[in-house]
């Protein structure tokens, strides 16, 4: 790089630089295209992951949407299943914990009873974990129960939907440790397109949200302070109260 002339009391400098050339531009552009189309075909299938474990626990997550509900009871039916659990943490709008029975967990269980699951097979596991990693906190609850009832798990299978299976199942594993093995099913969403998801909003918002989320939780992630308190009062609730 060549010093050129100063101006403004030598404030100002002209100088030679490099710069892209209109090849330049293509084969940059031609790189960003490829990489992007390289991600649209392998993000989703990365995120949206099913890898089963031999297990005779199948946990599904209470927040899941009705599709994805009738697939769990699917799942139970066609699997060798012996139990299944509910999780999920305080049901959004109403403004944080209410009650066990105002949860996800709470909701996930009814609407399986309602697809047919035996109620003796069936139990919920509420959290009191509510925005900010709230499936860690469904986690950690699920572990506390087991612990608080002295039933020894060394396998699971997660039921979840879509693009959101791969960080369920990093954060159910860092959550039960390494004794037990955490298998994940993930139910894709009928709205849209697996295979195109980019030509749909809710696609792309899943993906794009989801791809941050799995990010930030396997880079950077570490249960807060209160976030801990909170889950050791979902134990304390979730043994307190009987399955309905």
């Amino acid at each position: 790089m060549v010093a050129g002339r100063r101006a403004f009391l030598g404030l100002l400098e002209q100088r030679n630089r490099w710069g892209f050339s209109g090849r330049g531009w293509v084969v940059i552009i031609f790189a960003i295209f490829s990489v992007s189309g390289v991600l649209g075909l392998t993000v989703y299938p990365f995120l949206a992951v099913t890898h089963r474990v031999d297990a005779d626990v199948l946990v599904v997550e209470g927040w899941i949407h009705e599709f994805a509900i009738r697939a769990a009871a699917d799942e139970f039916r066609s699997g060798s299943y012996e139990r299944v659990f509910t999780t999920g943490g305080p049901v959004e709008g109403k403004g944080g914990y209410v009650n066990d029975y105002q949860t996800e967990a709470s909701v996930g269980a009814e609407l399986l009873k309602a697809s047919g699951l035996p109620t003796e097979s069936l139990e919920m596991v509420p959290s009191r974990v509510m925005n900010r990693d709230r499936t860690y906190g469904s986690a950690v609850a699920l572990r506390n129960w087991f612990r608080g009832h002295n039933v020894p798990v060394h396998a699971i299978n997660v039921l979840t939907e879509d693009v959101h299976a791969r960080r369920t199942r990093l954060l159910f594993q860092e959550a039960l440790g390494r004794g037990a093995k955490v298998g994940v099913i993930s139910v894709s969403n009928p709205d849209y397109d697996a295979k195109h998801w980019w030509r749909y909003s809710e696609g792309v918002k899943d993906v794009l949200t989801e791809t941050v989320g799995y990010i930030y939780a396997k880079l950077l992630f570490y249960p807060s302070e209160s976030t801990s308190d909170e889950m050791v009062l979902s134990k304390d609730a979730a043994a307190s109260k009987p399955s309905r």
